[in-house]
């Protein structure tokens, strides 16, 4: 009976202190049809940021994922680069998901060296991100962060509301914002 005792007070409002983790917390959103890609934590939009995606529409892998491996300047195996050599198309950070049933190093988010194509469908499947960028993202996420992909018309908050990670609803940004990226 003391053991129950223990455990209901281990696991009451007591302890932790009733913060309870939000449900995908923390979580990215990234829609091909706009090319941006979404952080979310603690149920509000932390960043959001311009990408580039598959050069075909069926490249870049659609469903949820979850990140699985993370590494500082990548090595690019496909043609041996080095991390860190400004020939690498990975640039400086890789965060890779397991989308089709892969281990995190076919498909990810990372950086490039051709800036320039950020915000068009250029990749061979991975989201491409300013090196900047993908810097910052790669501070905050943590392995086991889940990632959505897909293809909507829907806003970056619409999109956070149907996977139940959104809880502010003041809008992020307006249609005029994005034509500024």
């Amino acid at each position: 009976m003391k053991i129950l005792l223990a455990f209901w007070m281990l696991s009451s409002v007591l302890w932790p202190l009733n913060l309870e983790p939000v449900a995908g917390d923390p979580y990215i959103i990234i829609n091909k049809q706009t090319n941006e890609l979404i952080y979310i934590k603690e149920g509000e939009i932390v960043s959001r940021y311009r990408v580039a995606t598959g050069k075909e529409k069926s490249l870049t892998p659609e469903g949820e994922f979850t990140v699985t491996v993370k590494a500082i300047r990548p090595y690019y195996r496909k043609l041996d680069i080095k991390g860190g050599d400004p020939d690498n198309p990975l640039g400086s950070r890789w965060i890779g998901f397991d989308a089709e049933n892969t281990n995190g190093r076919i498909y990810g988010i990372h950086g490039t060296n051709r800036p320039s194509s950020i915000g068009h469908y250029v990749s061979n499947g991975c989201v491409r991100l300013l090196n900047e960028h993908v810097n910052e993202l790669f501070e905050k996420v943590e392995i086991g962060t889940k990632v959505w992909i897909g293809t909507t018309p829907k806003t970056a908050q619409q999109i956070a509301k149907e996977r139940g990670v959104l809880f502010d609803s003041k809008p992020l940004y307006v249609e005029e914002d994005l034509k500024s990226l």
